[in-house]
């Protein structure tokens, strides 16, 4: 050892044992995430040098090393907490679209979805985390070394850090704001970046909302709209579900019998037609929405931003447009949804409640939807979102024996464990209360006797156990699975409107379809034609051609894979 400073002498174990406490915090997950196969070595390289930076103000200050090292432990420790959770329970790293979920969220959804997965073993892992980090909080002291060492080390770890963006700039010849991004996107494996940039990115596009919404009503209208129907008095209704794969309905094959009333409805109305192969491109809601209700695709995501939507296709045709809601929109700014429904004529929000939104069935849509059927617009288009059966779905039907049919194993052909059969159970009962709800929509709209369709599709599915081994729940399109996307997908025509549009759509029920390509299936369907309509594209049009299925975020290079490609 050797006096450095005056003020102490440098010690090898000292400097070690702080390297590996300001790298613990990221360095940790990415470590085992290279050991493990799950990816390569890049995100341990960044995260150990972004980590790095923290040695800085030890260098200089070495009397404040504890006290440097015990802040650093409370906030980026605790920070970090959320990225072991979300590895723990999903097997992948924390992503912005993630945390952007996460923050659209409103109270009781975050409550639900805590309640959902909080279980002993992620308490153990985090328990085990935070107990490793305060043993090495234990061994932090100060290190002393002479001024030209800590200012070479420190002068090494700031460029080797910004390194990126100087490499952006010169190098590469990037703007200075796309080496910024690329800069950003190299520290997200490290907190706070990770949290900071996806935090800033989340604020910056809730911010833009208003403007958004004043920019989607200056859109440049449909060109060449021709409505086959002219002005012929019509109801036209779109259903749209939540969290409902088809892979749990009866109806769609399901061994138990979660779905006794629309499969009566299909017995009493012959013409009822049920498409069995269609899938979801995203596993969430607001991005499918984004892509169903706009021209915008998995190859176009952002065109909902440039191009008009269903909705204002609609009010261009003449038609009143309705919005009536079950999903938790608290004072109607609550999650990015509003943007769609603010653009319909008048909308009902029916789920305000904080105390007992976790409580609000969806037959709170009944009477809304009885008085929107009686307003006397002779064109009407009403959309009707659902809660469906999105977590916690105990939480999703009543507490009445109708309801909780299914509590045991039976019809179960593989093992759970008490708890997750408790789960598994009471997604089916949801299935079932869900059954309830749009067959009793699927007859108020026959019976008011109405010219016109209801369609009905679920935003996406949901993996509740059921692909082996058994141990998935939830959705997560880094990791998908086919019953993540397998969604429903029924028509009901009235018989005013079959009298003067038959079709043969009985034989479409097989074709396999994407529901990304809603907008032109609805426009079929409603007669509408215009410069961006693709016959190709739907599902009930004699030209349509199937094409590649693709799920997965678009937004990452390599997000996109082939639906009909997943093994399980």
């Amino acid at each position: 050892m050797q006096k450095l400073d005056n003020s102490g002498s440098f010690n090898w174990r000292s400097l070690i044992y702080v390297i590996l406490f300001f790298c613990y915090f990221s360095c940790s997950l990415q470590l085992y995430i290279v050991l493990s196969g799950h990816a390569n070595f890049i995100g341990l390289r960044d995260s150990i040098i972004y980590s790095m930076i923290w040695l800085v103000p030890v260098l200089f200050f070495p009397r404040y090393t504890k006290k440097i090292a015990t802040v650093y432990g409370i906030i980026i420790g605790g920070l970090s907490l959320i990225s072991i959770g979300y590895f723990t329970i999903y097997r992948q790293e924390f992503s912005q679209s993630v945390f952007f979920v996460m923050a659209e969220s409103n109270y009781n959804e975050s409550h639900e979805f805590i309640s959902q997965y909080l279980s002993i073993k992620l308490v153990i892992v985090l328990l085990i985390y935070i107990l490793l980090g305060f043993f090495l909080w234990l061994k932090v002291k100060p290190i002393y070394v002479k001024n030209m060492t800590k200012w070479l080390v420190s002068i090494f770890i700031v460029v080797y850090a910004l390194m990126p963006l100087c490499i952006g700039v010169v190098i590469k010849k990037m703007s200075f704001a796309q080496a910024t991004q690329h800069l950003q996107e190299r520290m997200e494996t490290t907190v706070p970046w990770q949290l900071i940039n996806s935090y800033l990115a989340y604020r910056s596009q809730l911010s833009n909302m208003e403007n958004i919404l004043n920019h989607l009503q200056t859109l440049p209208k449909f060109e060449n709209l021709t409505d086959a129907n002219g002005d012929t008095p019509r109801t036209l209704v779109l259903v749209i579900g939540e969290s409902t794969t088809r892979n749990r309905m009866g109806i769609y094959g399901y061994e138990r019998n979660t779905t006794p009333l629309i499969e009566q409805f299909k017995q009493d109305n012959p013409d009822f037609v049920v498409f069995n192969d269609v899938v979801s491109s995203r596993p969430y809601t607001i991005e499918i929405l984004q892509q169903a209700l706009t021209l915008a695709d998995e190859q176009n995501p952002d065109l909902y931003l440039s191009k008009p939507s269903l909705i204002h296709l609609m009010k261009q045709a003449g038609y009143k447009t309705f919005w009536i809601t079950n999903q938790q929109t608290m004072t109607k700014r609550n999650t990015m949804l509003t943007m769609f429904s603010k653009q319909a004529d008048e909308q009902f929000y029916m789920n305000n409640d904080r105390n007992q939104s976790s409580r609000q069935y969806d037959s709170s849509v009944f009477e809304p939807f009885k008085k929107v059927l009686h307003d006397p617009a002779e064109k009407k288009f009403i959309v009707i979102h659902l809660l469906g059966t999105h977590m916690k779905y105990e939480l999703r039907y009543p507490q009445s024996t109708d309801y909780q049919r299914f509590n045991n194993r039976s019809d179960l052909a593989f093992k759970l464990d008490d708890d997750k059969l408790k789960v598994y159970n009471s997604y089916d009962n949801a299935i079932t209360y869900n059954d309830f709800v749009t067959t009793k929509l699927f007859n108020l709209f026959k019976d008011s006797q109405e010219n016109g369709f209801m369609l009905y599709f679920s935003d996406h599915g949901e993996d509740v156990y059921q692909t082996p081994p058994h141990d998935i729940l939830g959705r997560n399109e880094k990791a998908p699975t086919k019953v993540m996307y397998t969604v429903p997908f029924m028509l009901w025509q009235s018989p005013k409107w079959l009298a003067s549009h038959p079709n043969h759509y009985q034989s479409y029920v097989n074709r396999k379809f994407s529901t990304q390509d809603l907008i032109h299936t609805w426009s079929d369907l409603a007669g509408l034609s215009y410069k961006s309509y693709a016959p190709e594209k739907s599902i009930v049009n004699p030209k349509f051609e199937q094409s590649i299925r693709w799920i997965g975020d678009p937004h990452d290079k390599k997000g996109l894979s082939d639906f009909d490609k997943l093994t399980k």
